[in-house]
C-alpha cells in the first residue's frame, strides 16, 4: 500500500494513499485536493504549506508532487500529455480516469523540458 497522506484541521482529518492524488489548485487561502476516483478535498492551507507539507510526509527520494506555476502542484507520475502552446495537461492513468488542467505556457514550457531530460536519461 502507497503512503497515506494526512492533512489535519481543528475539525477534521484527509488521509488518502499519496498514488491517488491526481492534483492539488490553489483556491486563495485554501487548497483543492483532486483524487483519481473524482473526489475532491478542500484543505484549509495554501498551496505553499501543502507543497512543504507533502515534502516532510513523503521519502526524500519520492519526487512525485511536482510544483507547476503559482497554483498547481500535480502527481508527475500521471501525466499523460503537455501542450505548452494550449496551456493545456491531461493527468491520466490512461484507463480509468482524464483530468483536464490548465497553467501557464511559460510554466508547462519548464515542466515539458524537465520530463524530456529525465526521459533522455
Amino acid at each position: 500500500m502507497d503512503k497515506r497522506l494526512v492533512f489535519t484541521t481543528s475539525t477534521e482529518i484527509v488521509r488518502v494513499p499519496s498514488d491517488t492524488v491526481v492534483y492539488i489548485t490553489a483556491d486563495g487561502n485554501y487548497s483543492v485536493m483532486t483524487l483519481a476516483n473524482g473526489e475532491s478535498y478542500v484543505l484549509t492551507m495554501q498551496l505553499g504549506q501543502v507543497e512543504r507539507r507533502l515534502s516532510e510526509m513523503l521519502d526524500n527520494d519520492d519526487n512525485r508532487f511536482i510544483r507547476i506555476g503559482k497554483s498547481l502542484i500535480v502527481n508527475r507520475d500521471l501525466i499523460a500529455f503537455i501542450n505548452p502552446a494550449r496551456q493545456k495537461m491531461i493527468l491520466s492513468d490512461c484507463r480509468t480516469f482524464h483530468h483536464e488542467v490548465s497553467a501557464s505556457k511559460e510554466a508547462l514550457r519548464a515542466l515539458k523540458e524537465l520530463l524530456e531530460k529525465e526521459a533522455a536519461r
